[in-house]
């Protein structure tokens, strides 16, 4: 059997693929990698499916060991990647012989890395993903240490690089791109939502960033009375009455009472997914 073995998980560490789609309607969110392109790089690199399941990790910290031959990749937060101890880099292709190790340091910029593994995790799908889904409770659960991992075989060609050199490192501010929401009349001015300077709150995780103002917030207007509970898309800002924005991730709750008053671009929604407690950011209006 070609597997990895889980020698430590680091702060959290998942099973995901691209997701769910197609069961808002039962109450399932889509799921997935909380940044995509980052996923997606890491499955190029050694020839996978795009939405090959691999391994998301938060903060760093994960060690695997190869059980057999496997070519593996890590590709999301700048973090230092090593193999057997030695320096090794993100964002490229390697090989580990049986018993060799891969680890992943504490992030430096970013928050989320992603390992694939050349045939993707294989583990039991559920409603047609291996993704772990930490609001729903579905897929397989968060890995711990010892956890064995199978590798599927995988066919074909080889991809024609195994390098992708990335400028990922997050700026001092990070600018997130959004358009107005369907329920942006809700709010007294929405262009507050884009001058402001947000914090990232500790309380953020793969459900939704919640965002804290240090100069003030967006004030919900209160003559609309309430308003009912309807469908939340991924990448939705959504302001409850704190006036404090939320911005929903990959495990978001599908349905909400509390208007969503702007949606991030797909690319800005990648970079939501690598922000840090802490973190200021901007958000930038598009039409």
């Amino acid at each position: 059997m070609i597997a990895v073995e889980v020698v430590e998980p680091g702060p959290f560490a998942s099973i995901q693929d691209l997701g769910r789609p197609g069961y808002a309607h039962l109450g399932v969110p889509r799921s997935g990698a909380a940044d995509r392109g980052s996923l997606r790089l890491a499955n190029r690199l050694v020839g996978n499916p795009e939405d090959a399941a691999g391994i998301e990790t938060t903060l760093g910290g994960l060690r695997l060991r190869a059980i057999g031959d496997v070519v593996i990749a890590v590709a999301g937060a700048v973090a230092d990647v090593a193999r057997n101890g030695v320096d090794y880099g993100r964002n490229a292709a390697m090989s580990l012989h049986d018993g060799d190790e891969l680890s992943i340091g504490t992030t430096t910029s970013g928050l989320r890395n992603y390992v694939a593994v050349r045939g993707g995790v294989d583990v039991e799908p559920t409603l047609g993903s291996r993704s772990t889904d930490t609001l729903a409770k579905l897929g397989p659960p968060a890995l711990v240490a010892g956890t064995r991992l199978r590798i599927a075989a995988l066919g074909g060609s080889w991809p024609p690089i195994d390098v992708a050199p990335v400028d990922d490192r997050l700026p001092d501010v990070v600018a997130l791109d959004a358009a107005d929401g369907p329920r942006a009349d809700r709010v007294d001015d929405l262009g507050d939502l884009f001058t402001e300077i947000w914090t990232v709150n500790p309380a953020s995780n793969r459900v939704g960033v919640r965002l804290d103002g240090a100069g003030g917030s967006v004030r919900p207007r209160t003559d609309l009375g309430e308003l009912a509970s309807e469908g939340i898309a991924h990448g939705s800002i959504q302001l409850p009455p704190s006036g404090q924005p939320v911005i929903f991730l990959a495990d978001h709750p599908v349905t909400g009472g509390y208007p969503v008053v702007a949606v991030l671009t797909e690319a800005s929604l990648d970079r939501a997914g690598q922000l840090t407690p802490g973190t200021r950011v901007r958000l930038r209006r598009r039409g």
